[in-house]
């Protein structure tokens, strides 16, 4: 037996296109239905002046049923297929859906529509109509008929309030009112198309870049409405609501800003940025406008010249374009010396280096646009880990990197379309631990990471670069001219009073911690671990002396003495009546550190505890080295003149919740990462996985 259930009509006194920008907003998924798990778009066609719109989803649904029920018919969730074809002329949206799951057994057909009310076209009205067919389940055919029909009343009664939910939510971001579908003009051009063939060699023939440069700027003729063929070749797809925000934002600044207005491509990263949320995109714009006036950003291509130091070692520059006409930029962060760099031209010279590159990305975006006809907003970068290495985590270093990253996801929002990370070495996940929290969720997701050589083949660069354009040191087809980096020599550093000037060494000593080593008086710092796969970040210089860094753990707590609260115990922490082996044991292997050397490492950890890093003088050949001074020993260090080493040092724990979070971030992008987690993960579970390099 069929059942059927037909809804009552429902009114909302809102127009059409604002209810539809609020139905959208269901899609993907809907936090507000809990059953709805999901859905998955199909197909889609628009016809070709823009007036109808169909999609196909796949949507799935929770089974609230009994648990018995569900694990007899065996699933957790059914499929639906739902088709929706919306008119914008007519001002209508019909919808089918039909289940997929169980359909020889169990068949439901919907039938909804949206259409503009009969006595008032600002308002809407909906209706919505089912059959339920149920053949044979098992036996539950009287029960599952049953559970649908409650279901489906109780969907119903909360589509209603998801659909004024999103309205409100719409009107409380400044969206209340969407502007009506209108034919997009037939231009010049397009008459001239339809009236003949033109000769291939004419003015009129030249392709989209002849025509589409002053419709760069170009707008509706009544000021609030977006050409479609304008939003087309040059946006890309809005919806009604995205181009509503966008008009709304851009007369905002007409309005209200001094100064050049931003073109609407400009405008457009900022609203996606924050989801179309306009008071929260406005706040953006504004921000970034403010910054661009105060640093002279708008003249920066015009003004800067990098240091020809920068051009030699800076290992980053643009190359052709990837499958999708984006502009590509290569950048071997593997092989560049970023303590050199910092060094030898400073921090901020480095910064304005990097703004300039993302400068030079949106003005060869324009020009992509232009030369294909269609919307190019962002570029790909392919980022080279090949020579990664502790050096790279020097701390200085990592906060100029933190700086630069906060910079451009504030400035230059949603210009990243892809970035290609290649052969990932094993410490790439500590530095991932260390940046991603400051990098964007969205953008996050646009990472794919590939270690080894799992870039090569189906699935790595060739779904996203044309094999001509792989650079050969990839071993593609492609030679590169991007520079290919190296040591920056110490006679090209700045001086210290240059150093000075630009208020490095001040930044540089706040960092760090200062420690004078003696013989038989070792310089050791206390960390409390407490749980396992945590990971402890070293980074120190030698400024005097030579000494040796070994680190060790203990179940004990040493006797820490009196310190402030929040501070880390450092001294002399080692019990002289501890027994190596017995007491405490070593867990990295004993690194000698000549005067003038950097170094860093890390350690992923076994087990919780108190980890010890120690630094004690070098003996040399023919003296034996103790890690465990008695008393005489450390009054005859206090008291004698004799020789003293000095360092400075700075360490650092990643939670192991973090460090987990952050191999699970990795592991979840689309790419070749499995290895190389798997290969951190069975280290630092195995046996506790440490590494130390000089960086000079």
């Amino acid at each position: 037996m069929v059942q059927r259930y037909q809804s009552p009509v429902r009114v909302y006194k809102y127009p059409f296109e604002l209810v539809m920008a609020a139905y959208e907003k269901r899609f993907p998924t809907c936090p507000q239905i809990p059953v709805f798990l999901g859905s998955e778009v199909l197909r889609e066609s628009r016809s070709p002046d823009g007036a109808v719109h169909v999609v196909e989803r796949s949507c799935r649904l929770r089974v609230d049923a009994p648990r018995l029920l569900r694990k007899i018919a065996g699933v957790e969730h059914v499929v639906f297929v739902q088709t929706n074809i919306l008119n914008w002329k007519e001002r209508t949206l019909l919808i089918e859906a039909h289940n997929e799951t169980f359909a020889n057994r169990v068949l439901v057909n919907e039938h909804c529509s949206y259409t503009v009310h009969p006595e008032n076209e600002d308002w809407t009205c909906f209706e919505q109509s089912a059959s339920l067919d149920i053949r044979s389940f098992f036996g539950f055919e009287n029960a599952l008929e049953k559970i649908a029909m409650k279901q489906y009343t109780a969907n119903v009664k909360r589509g209603k309030e998801v659909i004024e939910h999103y309205l409100n939510e719409l009107i409380s971001q400044g969206t209340s009112h969407i502007p009506r579908w209108t034919p997009a003009p037939v231009r010049e051009e397009d008459a001239r198309n339809q009236a003949g063939p033109r000769d291939p060699g004419s003015s009129e023939a030249q392709g989209p870049s002849s025509a589409l440069g002053p419709a760069l700027e170009a707008v509706g003729m009544d000021g609030d409405k977006l050409d479609a063929d304008y939003i087309e070749r040059c946006l890309g797809h809005l919806t009604p609501m995205q181009a509503s925000c966008l008009i709304q934002l851009r007369l905002w600044l007409q309005e209200t800003h001094k100064g050049k207005i931003p073109k609407d491509e400009h405008i457009l990263r900022f609203l996606r940025a924050r989801d179309f949320h306009l008071d929260k995109a406005r706040e953006m714009l504004c921000q970034s406008l403010s910054w661009r006036k105060q640093h002279q950003v708008d003249l920066l291509l015009q003004t800067w010249q990098p240091p020809a130091l920068l051009e030699e070692f800076y290992a980053g520059g643009w190359h052709y374009q990837d499958i999708d006409g984006r502009p590509l930029y290569i950048l071997r962060l593997g092989q560049m010396d970023t303590k050199g760099l910092m060094k030898a031209v400073g921090e901020e010279a480095l910064l304005r280096h990097v703004l300039s590159v993302n400068e030079e990305g949106q003005k060869r975006c324009e020009g992509s646009t232009r030369q294909l006809g269609r919307p190019i907003s962002s570029w790909t970068c392919l980022l080279d880990l090949e020579g990664l290495n502790m050096r790279h985590l020097w701390r200085p270093g990592v906060k100029a990197l933190l700086r630069m990253i906060e910079v451009v996801e504030d400035n230059y929002p949603e210009t990243l379309g892809r970035l290609l990370i290649v052969r990932a070495p094993r410490v790439f996940p500590v530095l991932w631990t260390l940046i991603s929290p400051f990098i964007n969720e969205n953008t996050r997701h646009k990472f794919l990471i590939y270690s080894g050589s799992n870039y090569q083949g189906p699935g790595g660069l060739v779904d996203y670069l044309d094999r001509e354009v792989i650079p050969d040191f990839l071993g593609g087809e492609s030679v590169c001219n991007v520079p290919e980096g190296g040591l920056v020599p110490k006679s090209l550093y700045m001086t210290e009073e240059e150093q000075e000037h630009a208020d490095q060494l001040r930044q540089w000593s706040e960092t760090y911690h200062s420690a004078s080593v003696l013989r038989g008086a070792p310089h050791e710092v206390a960390v409390e671990i407490l749980e396992g796969e945590s990971v402890i970040t070293w980074d120190f210089d030698i400024l005097r002396g030579d000494v040796v860094f070994s680190l060790y753990h203990t179940k004990q707590v040493p006797r820490l003495g009196a310190r402030d609260p929040g501070t880390r115990a450092s001294g002399q922490l080692i019990d002289k009546g501890w027994v190596l082996g017995r007491d405490y044991s070593r867990v990295e292997a004993p690194l000698v550190c000549r005067e003038g050397e950097s170094i860093q490492g890390s350690h992923v950890t076994r087990w919780p505890g108190v980890y010890l890093l120690q630094w004690q003088m070098h003996s040399p050949p023919g003296s034996v080295a103790c890690s465990l001074p008695g008393m005489d020993d450390v009054l005859t260090a206090l008291h004698s003149p004799g020789p003293k080493c000095k360092l400075l040092y700075y360490c650092e724990v990643l939670a192991s919740e973090d460090f987990r979070g952050s191999m699970s971030s990795l592991e979840s992008c689309t790419s070749g990462f499995s290895q190389l987690s798997t290969t951190t993960s069975s280290s630092s579970s195995g046996q506790s996985h440490s590494s130390s390099l000089v960086s000079r």
